[in-house]
């Protein structure tokens, strides 16, 4: 939190909204933002390296744009992210790509949107403080403790191997920051994508199962696990958003 003289004090709640490629996450937190006021969404996509310096994997020779370790310029993410959470506010420098790929939508139901847009209306009017929601996404958002320790909320939207698989399959083009057209190559999927997601997430995970384990509290603690496939993309909305009012009003 913080304040100058004159103006009201802003409060800076930073919530993560992780998940595989093609999870869902991103279209969650789209979602999230259009009944949030005052929020904003960080793009981890964002942050990753330059297209010449993403390694080639040793074993199949194709770019690797998925191993937690160079998939994402950790610093540069780690200091964005502890710049929003002081200052509240977008740095104006920052050019997101997110708009350059397909845009994909899944609309809620208006009532379910009514409903909490007059919540987190009440709830902002209730506030001594004006209250910023800046909503992180993204495909490796635990891997790194600095980031998480960053982050006040954490979401995780699980959702199985297969239904991840074929959504990859069909979009499997991608435009990097710097405009950079980018297709899959044959069996990216099984080579490249999946077994990086396994790594870089078994830690956050107990016995290091990603698909049946539960969070480890001691690596993200209070961490939001959603089977996503187990509810709507109503109620998906719902469980984020009480679980946002529920810390707020804490």
């Amino acid at each position: 939190m913080t304040s100058q003289q004159g103006e009201q004090a802003h409060k800076v709640i930073l919530v993560g909204i992780g998940g595989a490629s093609c999870s869902g996450k991103t279209i969650v937190a789209k979602l999230l933002r259009n009944i949030i006021p005052n929020s904003v969404i960080i793009h981890q996509d964002d942050f990753a390296p330059p297209y010449e310096t993403i390694p080639y994997h040793p074993v199949h020779k194709v770019q690797d744009w998925d191993s937690a370790p160079t998939a994402i310029d950790w610093p540069k993410l780690r200091e964005f992210v502890k710049q929003v959470k002081q200052t509240g506010k977008i740095p104006p420098e920052h050019k997101s790509a997110d708009h350059l790929n397909k845009q994909t939508e899944l609309p809620i139901s208006e009532e379910n949107e009514a409903h909490w847009k007059e919540v987190f209306s009440r709830l902002a009017k209730e506030s001594s403080d004006e209250v910023v929601w800046a909503l992180v996404d993204g495909f490796l958002l635990y891997w790194d403790p600095v980031v998480v320790e960053h982050l006040d909320l954490k979401v995780f939207l699980r959702t199985p191997h297969d239904v991840l698989k074929e959504r990859r399959a069909k979009r499997a083009t991608y435009v990097t920051t710097e405009a950079e057209t980018w297709t899959d190559p044959p069996n990216y999927w099984e080579n490249i994508v999946w077994p990086a997601y396994v790594d870089g997430h078994k830690g956050i995970f107990t016995d290091d199962d990603v698909k049946l384990g539960k969070p480890r509290e001691d690596i993200v603690p209070g961490l939001l696990l959603i089977e996503s496939q187990e509810h709507t993309i109503d109620d998906v909305v719902s469980m984020c958003c009480k679980y946002f009012v529920d810390y707020a009003g804490s």
